[in-house]
């Protein structure tokens, strides 16, 4: 795991008390104003509050943004009862553009826009770094399917329920017939060619950029036809009836958007049928947050919804478009309740800071859903257009 500072943290860390007590420096002032636009206070006692034990923690936050104050709580410098809540409120109040205006804020935008950080080379580490942690600890937080993407919960009670209902709408999108061909870009651990695959009676290609991804995705798909390649998406030139890719274009990066939607237009058959179900962001030049990329996935990037019909126009005809990205609120706060009743399992194995990273992962992304600043789209999209046209199933 990276280092998390330079410096080291001090043992004399303030309670919320004593904390109170002492004086405010001109910095925590103006943190604690731009914080009570969200009503939300520091050392407050309600869940959303801000608890600060290391007075570092303020002038990280103001200078780093999300990268500062999550480095903070990895430390346990700063506390957070509901990371969640506060978060939302953070970003219904939009506090991130009036104090993302750091000289660290913006040199991260500037690279992040220059350079493609998912190369060829680079594409590959998101695999190393997140999902090659541990089999064991994904099929204990996921559902039973390890679907590691957001679930559909309009009729759905249960995790694995809500994955279900997923995987069955995008095959139903998809039209899937018995005997097709169907490619799946950033398949996973398997889980929807081994659903299409039962459910369906397809033949399904999955590429995935994760070596224990595809040994353990091998071994639950035993039987069927379904065959997993260790392969990055560029090199994938062959024919196929339908293509789908769930939760993998947010690795993508949009200097690669074009490159991406080239290779499935040349893959997919002149009547396919191509589903991308991906997270959105409502910013129109969204840049990478620098937590995310630093700790969970390197070189991620959301796009938003222009950059992804800039990269459609020309190349397909977009016949269905379905936005359900409150969905992925409820779908986090499972994982992360997974998560807390396995983790005595792991604390050994990956330690407390691990675990402060992880729930401030899950319920950070939870708020970010719930405040409803991104999004989770699904596009059916074809090649020319369905022959008197296309409708969404019920």
């Amino acid at each position: 795991m990276s280092r998390l500072f330079d410096e080291s943290l001090d043992t004399d860390t303030l309670d919320r008390n004593t904390a109170a007590a002492l004086p405010r420096s001109l910095s925590e002032s103006t943190l604690a104003d731009a914080l009570a636009l969200a009503d939300i206070q520091i050392n407050g006692d309600r869940p959303w509050d801000l608890i600060i034990k290391d007075r570092r923690t303020i002038k990280r936050s103001l200078a780093y943004g999300n990268l500062g104050l999550g480095e903070s709580y990895m430390a346990g410098w700063v506390d957070i009862p509901a990371i969640d809540q506060f978060i939302d409120r953070v970003l219904r109040a939009r506090l991130d553009e009036r104090v993302g205006h750091s000289v660290h804020v913006k040199a991260h935008a500037l690279m992040a826009r220059v350079f493609n950080h998912q190369s060829p080379v680079r594409a590959w580490q998101v695999g190393q770094r997140h999902y090659d942690l541990s089999n064991d600890f994904y099929q204990d937080m996921l559902d039973r399917r390890m679907t590691y993407t957001c679930g559909f919960w309009e009729q759905a009670h249960t995790l694995d329920e809500a994955q279900e209902a997923k995987l069955d709408l995008i095959c139903r999108k998809l039209e899937l017939k018995p005997g097709e061909r169907v490619l799946d870009i950033g398949c996973g651990w398997g889980s929807f060619m081994r659903f299409a695959a039962e459910r369906y009676g397809v033949e399904c290609v999955g590429l995935t950029i994760s070596k224990e991804q595809a040994k353990l995705g091998q071994a639950l798909c035993a039987g069927l036809p379904v065959t997993f390649r260790l392969q990055d998406y560029r090199d994938t030139d062959e024919s196929f009836d339908k293509i789908v890719s769930i939760g993998m274009f947010e690795h993508v990066g949009h200097k690669n958007y074009a490159t991406y939607m080239d290779v499935v237009r040349r893959c997919l058959k002149p009547d396919g049928l191509f589903l991308l179900h991906t997270i959105a962001s409502s910013d129109a030049n969204p840049t990478p947050d620098e937590w995310i990329d630093k700790y969970i996935f390197p070189n991620g990037e959301i796009p938003s919804f222009s950059q992804i019909m800039d990269a459609v126009t020309g190349r397909f005809v977009v016949e269905d478009m379905h936005n359900f990205g409150a969905d992925y609120d409820r779908t986090l706060m499972a994982w992360h309740d997974n998560f807390s009743r396995v983790w005595p399992k792991y604390a050994q194995k990956f330690g407390a800071t691990f675990e402060r990273m992880w729930r401030y992962y899950l319920l950070s992304c939870a708020g970010t859903f719930r405040a409803r600043r991104t999004h989770l789209l699904q596009l059916v999209l074809s090649p020319a257009g369905v022959v008197g046209g296309y409708h969404r199933p019920a």
